[in-house]
């Protein structure tokens, strides 16, 4: 079974030619998880096509401001006004990332981080895919309690030093993202890349927050995912989408999951096209997106329960093209 090559440490013989040829394990601390909250550490483990560790590096970064929950990350004002600022790490951090799929355990709350922090200084980070462990983890089907990182540590008899520290949460999913790798090449599994587009407007909201991987517990910084006041939908509910067919305006749309693109950019293409874009999914929801229609997510579960229709990222960017009109 797949699950069991996953605990082997042997490269397999023939290793997939599309597998990507290096990979950067990402870690980065922030002072919490809104939409302005900045990065104050960052650590990057560089691997080869298979896995092997080629070198790592670690930083600290001045947010300029409050460093958010000192009781997590230990990074107090202190330690913190001497580091460097971003702008002064941009280069470095990019030259780690060029070529290189990042990698990351929560990999979009990572990518949006970095995203919005390049933004802001003016840049864009060289970084074209992301690989989340907790999806690969699923697609390996490994026999995990839940999908925390010190869960996916352990499986691999991966010991953690310092928990919440960026150099070492790197290094642990470095050690851990190889076995997984291997045995992702063993079974011919088809790697869960997904597509890194630069932000253009920094101030995006993370969908997933470190609470998702069990990272930040109940910390909660004011500002964390302001609610949109978007324009009520003007068109009455059609019904639900059916396969083959178009959307129609006035469709409730719900989103879950990890999305190649930033969730609120979608929406607004959706609120655009004149679908009704709902934040939870009942039995009038005409269609749930999602990229892991696998995974155990309350929408996940309820669309099931009421046989919602279910589509993925790709097929839905492929409908809103062309939306049929309401009933006059």
């Amino acid at each position: 079974m797949l699950e069991d090559r996953a605990t082997a440490v042997s490269s397999p013989t023939q290793w997939p030619a599309a597998y990507p040829k290096g990979y950067a394990v990402v870690d980065v601390e922030t002072t919490g998880l809104a939409r302005d909250d900045r990065i104050i550490s960052a650590a990057v483990y560089r691997l080869d096509a298979r896995g092997e560790v080629e070198d790592h590096w670690y930083t600290l970064v001045n947010p300029e401001r409050d460093p958010g929950p000192v009781w997590i990350h230990g990074l107090t004002s202190e330690v913190l006004e001497g580091a460097p600022l971003f702008a002064d790490v941009a280069e470095e951090f990019a030259a780690r990332l060029d070529d290189r799929v990042l990698v990351a355990h929560n990999a979009v709350f990572d990518w949006q981080m970095i995203a919005r922090e390049y933004a802001r200084v003016q840049r864009e980070a060289p970084v074209r895919q992301r690989l989340c462990t907790i999806a690969l983890s699923k697609e390996l089907g490994l026999p995990l309690p839940n999908f925390k990182l010190e869960s996916l540590a352990a499986h691999f008899g991966v010991v953690q030093q310092r928990a919440h520290h960026a150099l070492d949460d790197a290094r642990v999913l470095a050690e851990a993202f190889r076995p997984s790798l291997r045995a992702a090449a063993a079974g011919g599994v088809r790697l869960p890349l997904l597509e890194c587009r630069p932000l253009t407007e920094w101030a995006q909201t993370p969908r997933i927050g470190r609470q998702a991987s069990g990272g930040y517990g109940g910390y909660q910084p004011s500002g964390w995912r302001p609610s949109r006041k978007r324009p009520a939908c003007p068109y009455p509910n059609p019904g639900r989408y059916e396969d083959g067919k178009r959307l129609k305006q006035g469709m409730r749309v719900a989103f879950s999951g990890d999305t190649s693109t930033e969730r609120e950019l979608l929406e607004d293409r959706a609120t655009e096209a004149g679908l009704h874009v709902a934040t939870s999914l009942s039995r009038l929801t005409s269609l749930l997106v999602t990229n892991d229609p696998d995974s155990g997510t309350s929408k996940v579960v309820k669309a099931r329960q009421f046989g919602t229709p279910v589509v993925d990222e790709a097929a839905f960017g492929q409908l809103l093209r062309d939306v049929e009109p309401a009933d006059g």
